[in-house]
């Protein structure tokens, strides 16, 4: 006798129940399985499977999740999953991030394999969550799957549920997923074959799963930041030092412990009382403290080194970072006492028991590492092709961004970076031309590092994967198509020889204007100015002026009594050229962007630098040297007059080409300079190729004047570079330029020479960026999140303004009813190691208090 329709009904729903309450990852593909086979559910058609459980799975509990992913899914970018009906994609990593790009394709309409090397999800950190990434876990079902998700004021979740969560909606919408299984390397389709032949495939571990015979021509890495993918370099952005600690004890889920309140963030600087009495009471001096409370209890906290030798954490002390923090240099026993204690005094001792969970290792979840040192990817993205066939590589995640944990950046752009990928992938679905799709990606990529929670769009209801819908500032063309070429990789050739021969198909053809607006004008002057000088050889505009005898010849031309060039030593680059630069200030009132020791160092001067430096010159000088020189009046390629102004002329046109809007400013207005402004920016790297497209609404404007443009355009790279460069876009463009921009100024704070491209501008006055402090609690500034007291002349974070005129004490915290009241934080800039001023956002909490939000 068959089985009625209700009981069909009802088995469904408890194997549905099974497998959504499954509380790892293998017994969730397990109930999978079950779920599929009982049901007869092909699990391999990614197009209908969905459909098909969906019909399967009727029950009142299932309803509400498929109403949620039905809303999800009916976003137009999707296209009613046909936007990327035809695209096969691989994912390595099975990590939050590398699960919610799945989803993303899976909803597109692609065909998406997820491998990880690991059948566990072990990994007890808590992540902190923005609102944003609440709203969209929500709108997934998230509470269907774990039904304590950010219940009331909780803004926090274990990596291993939040794994696990985004498996199960990954399996529900038609990813395939593979455990047990290590990504090697790529294997190109072999050659001599036709278009429709074999495509690219991987090498994996072990050698005879399915996997490997899938052909795809998507691969994206999501397994951290030993991103096994080639062709990204890194780059590594350093700060003061900072060490922390994270450990996880085991929770019980009793009473006692569910009244034990959380430490949402508290800093030294706002409640050093508790702080002192640490120190006092333990002898452990920290920073700060994070306490939350999920399916362990999770402390962070930042130590302070001498502590920590103290308490005979650390046996030995190093300068070097890597060695003080060595596994042979630290004592296990020590490390698991000192966390514990810190744990018992931060809770007022009223957690029952403080025993370490295990980590994936079996060893007790402590661990202490340096997190001042984070890694990014230059690139985002690059196209390979092989035999005629194409592959799009990408990077999501910790591979792509490596996360700043102590602000919760890693789970948030973790999944920008996700919907940013998913994005360009229904572009190359769609046969957006490669160069196009890279420059797009790239553009989208710099706003990320720049990213926070609060300059976000706050309307999370529109989010899609459209990045126009989520980022407020977005410029999708501020990279252009002829500055990837190196990331489209054909043949055999690799990065290096690809960027030297630039042999790439090209998606879009450089129109006529701006393949002859160039800088050769500059540069022929140059060398007419310098020529029959000793050691002096000028073939472009920077490494030919690294030794400071082109510099020195430039200034001799004019006025030979003012340099003795004949006793300059070649080999002292930065004597030459400080030189260069004191004299050409003292006599000419020209003012350096740069010292002479920065000139000599391994990079070397900077092109853009150097064009803007130069043009000072040309300015003063180029009509006076055409007698000496016999050559003509010079004509631009425009028939334009190259003549103009004095050097200061130069900077007036600079003032004027900014001051365009009147006082009286209505939005329209100022958004419209803003597009300028912007259009302005986004050709700064074209100049580093002698490919100068003016921007929009300028170009008859700068016909008359080449050099002007570039100076023009460099002005926006340097504000490009400026932290929370959004809002110095919307101060600038209301603020009148000083008439020495471009060269150095004093700072206002220490008094101290500021160059260009360390300083910062705010209120009117200029200042080297860790000079931007408070005046009360000494904690650095941000451009946007400071206050100013124009009768003091003083500099304020939020926190201490009212304290302005009557305080100079830090705000002190206490300790009410046994609980650490917490505080906000205030974060100040980071310098790179390149020499120059890094990205601001979570670098920026590298200063002399390292506090969490």
């Amino acid at each position: 006798m068959g089985e009625t329709e209700e009981e069909r009904t009802s088995q469904a729903g408890q194997l549905f129940e099974n497998f959504i309450q499954a509380t790892t990852c293998k017994g969730t593909l397990q109930a999978f399985s079950v779920l599929c086979r009982q049901l007869e559910l092909n699990p391999s058609d990614h197009r209908g499977f969905y459909s098909s459980l969906k019909t399967a799975v009727t029950f009142w509990k299932a309803k509400g999740l498929w109403g949620k992913l039905d809303k999800r899914a009916g976003h137009k970018e999707y296209s009613k999953g046909r936007a990327c009906a035809d695209t096969r994609c691989l994912i390595i990593g099975g990590g939050p991030c590398g699960f919610r790009t799945a989803i993303e394709l899976a909803l597109l309409g692609a065909k998406v394999v997820v491998i990880e090397k690991r059948d566990t999800f072990s990994r007890n950190n808590v992540l902190h969550l923005w609102p944003y990434t609440i709203h969209d876990l929500r709108n997934l079902g998230a509470k269907k799957f774990y039904g304590k998700f950010c219940a009331g004021s909780i803004d926090h979740i274990s990596i291993r549920q939040l794994q696990l969560m985004l498996l199960k909606i990954a399996l529900i919408v038609g990813v395939e997923v593979h455990v047990n299984v290590e990504f090697v390397k790529l294997l190109e389709p072999p050659e001599d074959q036709s278009t429709d032949g074999q495509g690219w495939r991987a090498e994996i571990r072990p050698a005879d799963n399915p996997v490997s015979d899938y052909e795809f021509d998507v691969i994206i890495g999501a397994d951290g930041r030993r991103s096994t993918l080639d062709g990204f370099r890194r780059k590594e952005f350093r700060g003061k030092l900072a060490i922390a600690i994270t450990a996880n004890f085991v929770n019980r889920n009793t009473t006692a412990e569910a009244k034990v309140e959380e430490i949402s963030g508290v800093a030294f600087i706002f409640n050093q009382k508790f702080f002192l009495e640490l120190k006092e009471e333990t002898g452990i001096d920290l920073e700060n403290i994070v306490y939350y409370k999920d399916n362990t209890h999770y402390f962070v906290m930042t130590a302070k080194k001498q502590s920590l030798l103290d308490k005979g954490v650390i046996i030995n002390d190093y300068i070097e970072t890597e060695r003080l923090l060595a596994f042979d240099n630290v004592n296990q026993e020590a490390l698991l006492s000192y966390a514990r204690e810190a744990a018992d005094f931060g809770t007022n001792y009223q957690l029952p028991s403080l025993d370490y969970a295990i980590n994936h290792y079996g060893q007790p979840d402590v661990a202490m590492f340096d997190f001042t040192c984070m890694y990014a990817s230059e690139n985002a993205a690059l196209v390979r092709e092989k035999s005629h066939r194409q592959l799009l590589v990408a990077l999501v995640g910790d591979s792509l961004l490596e996360p700043f944990w102590p602000m919760g950046t890693g789970c948030a752009r973790g999944f920008l970076a996700a919907f940013d990928t998913a994005w360009m992938i229904k572009g190359w679905a769609q046969g957006k031309e490669p160069l196009d799709l890279l420059s797009e990606r790239e553009s989208i990529y710099r706003l990320l590092p720049q990213t926070t929670a609060e300059n976000i769009s706050k309307n999370f209801e529109q989010y899609t994967i459209d990045p126009a819908t989520r980022y407020p500032n977005l410029n999708s063309s501020c990279v252009r198509p002829h500055q990837v070429r190196h990331l489209f990789i054909s043949g055999e050739q690799d990065l290096s020889s690809l960027e030297r021969s630039g042999q790439t198909r090209r998606s879009v053809s450089i129109s006529r204007r701006e393949s002859e607006v160039r800088p050769g004008r500059l540069l022929l002057w140059c060398q007419n100015q310098t020529q029959d000088y000793r050691g002096v050889n000028v073939t472009d505009l920077n490494t030919s002026w690294r030794s400071g005898l082109a510099l020195c010849a430039l200034i001799h031309r004019q006025r030979p009594e003012l340099i003795d060039f004949d006793s300059l030593n070649e080999a002292d680059c930065a004597k030459n050229n400080q030189l260069a630069f004191d004299v050409a200030e003292r006599e000419f009132g020209i003012q350096p962007v740069t010292t002479g020791k920065e000139m000599d160092a391994e990079r070397g001067p900077d092109k853009l630098i150097m064009v803007l430096y130069l043009s000072k010159f040309y300015e003063m000088f180029h009509k006076s040297t055409q007698s000496v020189t016999g050559l003509p009046k010079e004509i631009d390629a425009n028939n334009g007059d190259c003549s103009s102004k004095t050097a200061n002329s130069l900077y007036n046109s600079i003032n004027h080409a900014r001051k365009r809007i009147p006082k009286l400013d209505k939005k329209l207005e100022e958004s419209d300079v803003n597009r300028k402004r912007k259009k302005a920016s986004s050709h700064h790297e074209e100049l580093m190729s002698c490919q100068t497209a003016p921007p929009a609404g300028e170009r008859e404007e700068q016909k008359e004047n080449k050099v002007r443009s570039m100076a023009t355009q460099l002005l926006a790279r340097f504000e490009e570079n400026a932290p929370s460069c959004a809002l110095r876009r919307q101060v600038s463009v209301r603020k009148e330029f000083s008439a020495s921009l471009g060269g150095s100024d004093t700072c206002v704070f220490c008094q101290k020479r500021v160059y260009i491209m360390e300083r910062l501008s705010a209120e009117g006055f200029f200042f080297h960026r860790e000079c931007f402090r408070c005046h009360i609690c000494g904690c650095s500034l941000r451009l946007g999140a400071h206050t100013f007291d124009s009768q003091q002349g003083t500099f304020y974070c939020k926190m201490h303004f009212s304290q302005r005129k009557t305080s100079t004490r830090h705000r002190r915290g206490e300790i009410q009813d046994g609980g650490i009241r917490s505080s906000s934080i205030t974060i100040s800039n980071h310098t790179s190691t390149d020499g120059t001023r890094g990205q601001p956002s979570e670098a920026a909490f590298l200063s002399q208090s390292h506090s969490f939000p």
